[in-house]
């Protein structure tokens, strides 16, 4: 198999997109990327991302392959969880404290900062509209998130998040208290549910 077709299935099997330290991982010459773009099979959409031009371009899932160490939170993740019906302008993601926010990143994202231990309480794999699976907070964790955040989250959305969690057949109400306990928003989870 010669590089371009070990290429063109790398692209396949990551649902058109492909990542430079990708192809690294393979031995792929950079090259051959700069060929199928100018063969007019990829398009590159940002520093190290390129993007088949039969695909839609799916943000969520390259720049998490990119920036692994975003987690999808608060707005975006109540929007992947059906807990609100806007669609972010911008996304949100959770970083580790510590963690250095490329200007790539921060000029594009909503950043919130947790403890590394708390980084990863409560992740979950979720589709994006395209079918890429993301990684995202639970629903608890969300709730958690934006009691945390509460004033820089607008409050029609604040709001409808937490009614539409408390209908829900499938809410696990003392997976939530243990989160509050772990994220010290107990006291306030209490008064709003």
């Amino acid at each position: 198999m010669d590089y371009i077709d070990k290429l063109e299935e790398i692209i396949k099997d990551n649902n058109g997109t492909i990542l430079t330290s990708q192809i690294k991982q393979y031995g792929i010459p950079r090259v051959y990327l700069t060929k199928l773009v100018s063969q007019g099979k990829l398009e590159r959409v940002q520093r190290g991302v390129y993007v088949d031009l039969d695909s839609i371009e799916d943000e969520m899932y390259y720049m998490q392959k990119k920036y692994s160490e975003l987690i999808y939170s608060h707005e975006t993740a109540l929007y992947l969880h059906d807990l609100t019906d806007r669609t972010p302008f911008e996304y949100s993601a959770t970083v580790r404290s510590g963690y250095k926010v490329v200007e790539n990143i921060s000029n594009r994202f909503k950043i919130y900062y947790i403890k590394t231990e708390l980084h990863n309480l409560g992740v979950e794999k979720k589709s994006t509209i395209f079918g890429n699976v993301i990684e995202t907070y639970d629903t608890e964790r969300t709730i958690c998130d934006i009691v945390r955040s509460r004033n820089r989250i607008d409050v029609q959305i604040f709001n409808e998040a937490l009614k539409r969690y408390a209908k829900r057949s499938s809410a696990d109400f003392s997976l939530l208290n243990e989160y509050a306990k772990k994220l010290n928003v107990s006291n306030i989870i209490k008064k709003y549910m």
